[in-house]
């Protein structure tokens, strides 16, 4: 029996958001010797996609002079403050054509790790959606094969992909993945705690 082609894999890091809560531009933040969006870009390096894409938005001419970003297909999301629906319907634009599964990582989510996403794409099988499920719940990053972009790409809001994984509930998979869902910066708070996590783990 011949063998199945490994699925060709990409992973967009979302990092287009306006940081209003923050105040400031999140993806900027002092993070690791480095800024706090160096942390999603360097597991996604590491992670052996076939492609990497960064959807920008706010802050993107900062974010382009301090952020090493090279490697990256770069996407500029100019409806950005529709939410993070916007900034992956613009990225599926820039998918290779031979793209068979799309990963999403959160640009403002340090705590994930490459061995997360081997997890989750290996664990992932034959299902549409894979998520991660943590000892706490479901977090990123999720999974999506290529029958389910026309669906992303319709997508509305911040919470729009969360609404597409509860209505196809039957198609998604939960990947197990030990340990809390990692933190990931809206408020000062929230940097206080992942800053705080991140000593923690020295």
């Amino acid at each position: 029996m011949p063998s199945h082609p490994e699925p060709r894999v990409a992973g967009l890091v979302l990092a287009a958001g306006a940081s209003r809560r923050l105040g400031r531009p999140k993806q900027l933040l002092a993070y690791g010797g480095g800024a706090l969006l160096d942390a999603a870009l360097g597991t996604a390096r590491s992670s052996r996609f076939d492609q990497v894409i960064l959807a920008l938005g706010g802050a993107a001419d900062e974010v382009r002079e301090i952020v090493d970003t090279s490697g990256f297909d770069l996407v500029d999301n100019r409806q950005f403050s529709e939410g993070c629906s916007s900034s992956i319907a613009a990225a599926l634009s820039a998918l290779h054509p031979d793209i068979d599964v799309l990963v999403l990582l959160l640009g403002d989510q340090p705590g994930v790790t490459s061995e997360t996403v081997r997890l989750l794409v290996e664990g992932r099988s034959d299902h549409d959606i894979a998520v991660c499920r943590y000892d706490d719940g479901i977090g990123h990053p999720f999974a999506f094969t290529r029958v389910m972009f026309p669906q992303l790409a319709a997508l509305h809001g911040d919470k729009g992909v969360w609404r597409l994984i509860e209505q196809r509930a039957a198609d998604v998979t939960e990947v197990v993945v030990l340990g809390r869902i990692p933190l990931d910066v809206d408020t000062e708070a929230d940097y206080e705690r992942v800053l705080a996590e991140q000593e923690g783990v020295r």
